[in-house]
């Protein structure tokens, strides 16, 4: 019975059309984002989806300090500053005391809404271990990694999230070395879902898909307990792109494949389009170079490395256990008896 209320208010929370999400805004004009920055749709999507009975937690980076001008702010709910890798901390002990201050008849019972935002180093770095702690707990919040691959509060540093090879202040082309950042963009909701198994809802998404956007963080928060949702977001200043190829850079990231599209929910892995229709084979993949090729971060590469990026993208669709999401390959290995 708990389930079928549970589904039925899931269901009831997904907008089918863009002309159905809510009208007032509750993260307004005022900040001081760069322009084209995909993270202040982010924002904007996050807070036009949970409505007004929310508290937003915000990590140190470049999305606290675009919104805390003078002492003032954009946000129109409830808001808090937490450490840079204190996301996770916060979220949690925000969750409890809500949870603690109903059962003791101090506040009203009602859903309030915990949802707390960090960038890819306050998140899948420095933050990571918080934010995994935070996934322990049967607590209702949100989690929302906005990723723009750098530090880009602090001059454009290298983090996890940095793709191979891309130029940051830490990772510099030179004449001896091209390629500076030869790690792998760290696959994060992977690492949610697999080490976490009390989490019920995972996500990746980018606002270039505006509708399947506010569902996801919509779902998220009628689904209940700690949720994680990782959202690609396109910097004209790390990136090096003119602002107004923002939206056109998310929609390739999505259609390369580099940026696969998908919602865990229970147990199951659904994809969302364009990733559905590559996943089925209805649409092909087009060749990484389109993306790479608009953003200046990745001007120092030669053909090798475009085809070095293809085919690991070829690998992540074509030989993983579960295409674009699991970095595993099944072996047919027969267990001795011995």
């Amino acid at each position: 019975m708990v389930e079928k209320e549970m589904e039925e208010k899931v269901y009831k929370s997904i907008i089918k059309t863009i002309k159905d999400t809510p009208l007032e805004e509750f993260y307004t004009s005022g900040h001081r984002t760069c322009q084209g920055c995909e993270s202040a749709l982010v924002m904007r999507f996050l807070a036009k989806a949970a409505g007004q009975r929310t508290i937003v937690i915000g990590a140190t980076g470049c999305m606290y300090v675009a919104n805390t001008t003078y002492y003032s702010t954009s946000w129109i709910v409830p808001w808090v500053h937490t450490q840079l890798g204190g996301s996770g901390a916060a979220a949690l002990g925000t969750a409890a005391a809500l949870r603690a201050l109903m059962r003791k008849g101090k506040i009203k019972q009602e859903p309030i809404n915990v949802i707390a935002f960090c960038g890819d180093l306050g998140c899948a770095d420095m933050g990571l271990s918080g934010v995994s702690n935070a996934m322990t707990y049967d607590y209702n919040l949100l989690i929302v990694l906005y990723d723009n691959e750098s530090s880009a509060n602090t001059d454009i540093q290298e983090t996890s999230m940095t793709p191979y090879g891309a130029q940051t202040s830490f990772s510099r082309p030179g004449k001896q070395r091209r390629i500076m950042k030869k790690r792998w963009k760290k696959s994060v909701v992977p690492m949610i879902i697999a080490g976490h198994r009390n989490i019920r809802y995972a996500a990746t998404m980018t606002p270039a898909y505006p509708l399947d956007s506010i569902n996801k963080i919509k779902k998220a928060l009628a689904i209940g307990g700690p949720t994680f949702i990782h959202s690609l977001d396109p910097c004209p200043k790390g990136w090096d792109y003119d602002p107004r190829f923002s939206h056109e850079l998310g929609v390739l990231a999505a259609e390369t494949g580099l940026w696969p599209l998908y919602e865990y929910t229970d147990g199951e892995i659904a994809y969302n389009e364009p990733t559905k229709s590559i996943v089925e084979g209805r649409m092909k993949r087009k060749p990484v170079k389109e993306y790479l090729e608009k953003q200046g971060r990745f001007s120092h590469f030669t053909d090798e490395d475009i085809e070095h990026i293809q085919r690991m993208v070829d690998e992540m669709y074509e030989e993983w256990e579960i295409p674009g999401v699991m970095p595993i390959k099944s072996l047919n290995v027969k267990i001795s008896d011995k």
